[in-house]
């Protein structure tokens, strides 16, 4: 080169080049040729070129071009990470992610590198390594050392101090949308979600194309249970990035929150064939063909998952989950070294220990599988925040409030449909064949266990904060006729997106029996079924259970049982101030007289008896609870004292119960 014009002439015109690959990739190639006839070999100019003929569909010609960079120069960055780009579109993801870390090692400030190989990442499983890989990302983008140091602080799980820097960097910038993005983040992993959702709306409002944060936002909704607005965010994500990983997972689980199994299946198979090493998503996808009833399919996704991480707890749960599989010798074994692992997680063995209590009750050895059980429980319970004596005043505060005079005041207010049905009680009651049997009919539906009503009641409650003072239910004193009305409305509307057209509509949420007082007010034409079962074998089935969210008080026998007696508390007080209002069903009556309580049921919900409700095991819908294989079978016996192979070790429980052991299940004393 002969001049420092000639220089200035090429830095400029690379520039130039450099502005148009994304938008004119074909102008850019035929201004990068025309610079390599000047300038033979020039470095920059020839990974430009592969940049835009990658754009172009010609990976291949890039490819080619890139290793010629990359052996006259092994350090030069740019052309490292062009060549991961290229791996990445010709679905090479391990040649891809290898030429990305090398980029990023020789160029730690190369952002699109990062966020590259934290998408990367995330599609085969490697959760520690894609989080870490898009903090490096947030860092390089900001460029600012305080933003950088609240980023790696994050990543460590130093919350306090990465949220105290974010705060004070935003007191000097508050327009910075990454710091704003990054402190909502925070916010997610506290818990604080209201506070995420605000902070990730200013984000965007400020840079509408910050996908990450609007993923982050759609991933919000998603916690907060607003399906339908978490879709809408999340599809405008994915029409910039229509091959992302990572938001394509989180479609996925929205489509299969609102029913949309097959949507949400063809997704994980998208994904899976281009990331087969996706152990979470092949567990993933294994919930979603349970749920349709494919469960050979099923078994097949959850062993896969195994295959690919021997420690995935998850995996050996959801198998032992569908209750009638049978762990062969080889899985039991496994099963056991694993527990005696090093690297696992916590979710991973309380996982394990609940299959593995499985496995071994399904081969007579009761002590150990209640010593198995007894270990998940534990280390579950650990990880969950329950108060018996909180949830006991909470019974006595609803039972000084709803009271007969209350109802009477207000008789006639609320929206006066009658699609609702709701089965409450407690889990493994018996409600899942309850609804098993109403879905039978041609004028119901089976949802799910729907979370609206227990969303509405924490919305009265005005807390925003666990230490805050609930509102709920005196709230209610407070709202005439059109208020409860609306609710009811409300409610309604919020269902939608889990139903059809069929006149009758089951929400199976078995936590409502809380909120019958509310559902009353606003839906005084719904239909209230109690699914009732013996104490100890409920509590104890419940015990056995891991489930997924929620039931915080299952994991300890003591508290299991003082939480049925403030069930049981609660309903007999529904009984005496709103009589006739809730009809109990008792799972040992269903199985002894099937027909008699099968009329008994459509007569209480004003529907024709039909035949098709006697044969519930045929009709072929979506379940999602841990009864959703038993219940595609015709109805057994052995379910109803299963729980006396563990009677020797349920002393904790039989104090806990107390007198409830003696009420009888149709709610008589």
């Amino acid at each position: 080169m002969s001049s420092s014009a000639d220089v200035e002439h090429l830095r400029l015109a690379l520039q130039r080049i450099a502005s148009l690959v994304g938008g004119a990739p074909e102008q850019a190639a035929l201004q990068a040729e025309e610079i390599l006839k000047a300038f033979p070999g020039q470095l920059n100019a020839t990974t430009l070129l592969a940049a835009a003929q990658r754009r172009t569909g010609n990976q291949q010609s890039a490819l080619k071009l890139l290793d010629e960079v990359i052996e006259a120069d092994p350090r030069f960055a740019l052309a490292h990470q062009e060549r991961g780009f290229t791996l990445i579109d010709l679905n090479q993801s391990a040649e891809a992610e290898a030429a990305l870390e090398t980029a990023v090692e020789l160029e730690p400030e190369m952002h699109l590198g990062w966020k590259a190989l934290g998408d990367l990442r995330a599609a085969r499983g490697d959760q520690p390594g894609s989080e870490q890989a898009y903090q490096n990302h947030v860092s390089a983008v900001a460029g600012d050392p305080e933003l950088v140091e609240a980023a790696n602080l994050l990543f460590n799980g130093k919350l306090a101090k990465a949220e105290q820097l974010c705060r004070e960097y935003l007191k000097k910038d508050p327009t910075d949308p990454s710091a704003i993005r990054m402190l909502a983040e925070i916010g997610i992993k506290l818990g604080r979600v209201d506070d995420a959702e605000k902070l990730l709306r200013r984000c965007l409002e400020l840079a509408p194309d910050f996908h990450l944060a609007r993923s982050n936002f759609a991933n919000v909704l998603f916690k907060k249970l607003r399906y339908e607005p978490a879709l809408t965010e999340i599809e405008k994500v994915l029409h910039a990035e229509p091959d992302h990983p990572s938001h394509l997972l989180l479609k996925a689980s929205i489509l299969g929150r609102i029913g949309d199994m097959e949507g949400a299946i063809a997704i994980y198979g998208q994904v899976l064939r281009k990331y087969p090493q996706q152990s979470r998503a092949h567990l993933s996808l294994g919930h979603m063909l349970k749920t349709v009833g494919r469960q050979e399919a099923a078994i097949e996704s959850y062993r896969t998952g195994i295959a690919q991480r021997p420690g995935l707890g998850e995996a050996y749960w959801s198998l032992a989950n569908l209750k009638t599989f049978q762990f062969t010798e080889d899985e039991l074994a496994l099963m056991k070294d694993q527990v005696t692992k090093k690297h696992n997680t916590p979710e991973d063995y309380f996982n394990l220990y609940f299959a593995l209590g499985k496995a071994q009750e399904d081969r007579g050895e009761f002590d150990d599988a209640f010593h198995s059980y007894q270990k998940g429980n534990a280390i579950r319970r650990r990880t969950v925040r329950w108060d018996a004596d909180e949830h006991h005043e909470n019974t006595q505060r609803l039972k000084r409030f709803f009271v007969s005079d209350l109802f009477a005041q207000r008789s006639g207010t609320g929206c006066s449909s009658d699609s609702p049905i709701f089965i409450v009680g407690l889990p493994r009651s018996g409600s899942t064949l309850l609804e098993q049997i109403l879905a039978s009919h041609s004028q119901v539906e089976g949802t799910m266990e729907l979370p609206d009503i227990i969303s509405i009641a924490r919305r009265l409650s005005g807390k925003k904060s666990k230490h805050e003072e609930s509102r709920y239910p005196e709230i209610l004193a407070e709202m005439n006729r059109d208020a409860l009305g609306e609710i009811g409305r409300e409610y309604l509307q919020r269902t939608v997106i889990y139903r059809t057209n069929t006149p009758r509509f089951i929400d199976k949420m078995p936590n409502n029996f809380t909120h019958v007082g509310l559902i009353h007010l606003i839906l005084p034409n719904a239909r209230i079924i109690d699914a009732r079962r013996h104490p100890i074998g409920c509590c104890f089935s419940g015990y056995k259970q891991l489930f997924a969210a929620g039931q915080n008080f299952s994991y300890n026998l003591t508290e299991i049982g003082r939480y049925y007696r403030d069930y049981v508390e609660l309903m007999e007080h529904w009984d005496m101030v709103l009589p006739g209002r809730v009809l109990r069903v008792a799972y040992e009556e269903v199985v002894a007289d099937i027909e008699g309580q099968v009329r008994r049921l459509l007569k209480h919900c004003n529907l024709p008896f039909e035949s098709a409700c006697l044969e519930f095991y045929r009709t072929n819908r979506a379940i999602r609870t841990a009864s959703s294989e038993q219940v595609r079978q015709p109805i057994y016996q052995e379910a109803v004292e299963q729980w006396r192979q563990f009677e020797d070790h349920l002393d904790p429980l039989v104090d806990a119960l107390g007198p409830n052991l003696t009420t009888d299940l149709a709610g008589n004393s």
